[in-house]
């Protein structure tokens, strides 16, 4: 198909949203030693925003870092950031920050070293001091983003790092990028008891954000279910991108979506309870995580049954819930494609519209 001509009239827009936009991130570059950062960073006087991740490298991997420091590699850069209130925000950064913190705080084991083997089983104290004092001299190069960058400007920027370099989990970079009331409103449900009794996560998950990616699936799929899932192509991580996005502009200005919400989520949590027991959304009493495609069919199944039947009777699930079509509906085997979203959704709907 033979591209569409490119009009002057477009060329000129384009061109002026670019130097627009290109206004709104002004920045240098500078150094800084390690033991500076590590100064600074003790103080408060640099600092980790709550949008990013927990601290989630596994020993090997802060070892691994630690080792390249003490090779010479060069460091990835940094950005920082400032704020109103005088501090630095660590913008990209906090895992290789945290880590080196450790190690010269003697709370970092070296292991797992591929190339200075010999020095597995060192902390920082162990090292020579001349050692020391060279990897507290070593420079990190700080791509430094000047003073008016906004908020928005500077978790664009968190967001696009972590979704085009290291792998950063779904939930992870829509908690650090989509600022709102709506937001706000789906942190809240992760902290809700009931819900954690239900759905527990392990530490691991828990740490990538698994409860935030949870509530937010429900959410999303919930309301859309009787627009038959508009625009959904299987690919989840925009699907809920987009409806997190929208949401959060609609609450901005309607408190009545949250309030709504909030009632279907705890409407669902409370039947779910009376129906699941303690077992909850999990395969069995003793499992110490939820399936995703689990959760989403009982919680999202139970939701859309009680709004067809708000007095829906409390239904005995024993005979189909350790069933082979329901393990068939919720297998992880192709689970985004949206046929299978909607199987498992009406599996669970109509057992408990028909209480068969």
């Amino acid at each position: 198909m033979a591209k569409k001509k490119v009009t002057p009239e477009q060329v000129e827009a384009a061109e002026r949203q670019l130097k627009e936009l290109q206004r709104q991130v002004e920045y240098d570059t500078k150094d800084y030693t390690l033991e500076l950062l590590l100064d600074k960073f003790e103080k408060g006087d640099f600092y980790i925003p709550d949008y990013q991740r927990q601290f989630v490298w596994k020993p090997n991997n802060r070892s691994l870092f630690i080792e390249s420091v003490l090779l010479g590699l060069p460091i990835p850069f940094m950005f920082f950031a400032d704020t109103d209130d005088g501090r630095i925000e660590i913008v990209d950064g906090a895992q290789r920050t945290q880590t080196l913190v450790q190690f010269c705080q003697n709370d970092l084991e070296l292991q797992d070293l591929q190339i200075l083997k010999n020095s597995n089983g060192f902390l920082f104290e162990d090292l020579d001091p001349a050692i020391q004092r060279k990897f507290l001299n070593t420079n990190v190069r700080v791509v430094f983003l000047e003073e008016g960058t906004t908020e928005t400007v500077r978790q664009e920027i968190f967001k696009r790092i972590n979704t085009s370099g290291s792998p950063i989990k779904p939930a992870e970079a829509r908690r650090g990028s989509f600022e709102g009331k709506f937001k706000t409103f789906l942190e809240e449900c992760v902290k809700n008891s009931l819900f954690n009794e239900l759905a527990p996560r392990t530490k691991i998950t828990e740490d990538r954000y698994e409860g935030f990616e949870l509530v937010s699936r429900f959410f999303a799929y919930y309301d859309n279910y009787e627009c038959n899932f508009e625009n959904y192509t299987g690919n989840v991580t925009k699907y809920i991108d987009d409806y997190v996005e929208e949401q959060n502009k609609k609450a901005k200005i309607d408190d009545n979506i949250i309030l709504k919400c909030r009632e279907n989520f705890e409407k669902m949590l409370s039947y779910a309870e009376k129906i699941l027991g303690k077992r909850g959304f999990r395969k069995s009493l003793t499992s110490k995580s939820t399936p995703r495609a689990r959760f989403e069919a009982l919680s999202i199944g139970i939701a859309v049954a009680l709004k067809e039947n708000p007095d829906l009777p409390v239904r005995d699930v024993a005979d189909w819930i350790d069933g082979e079509e329901f393990a068939k509906c919720t297998r992880s085997d192709a689970a985004n494609n949206k046929n299978k979203l909607v199987g498992r959704i009406n599996f669970v709907k109509n057992k408990l519209i028909s209480g068969e």
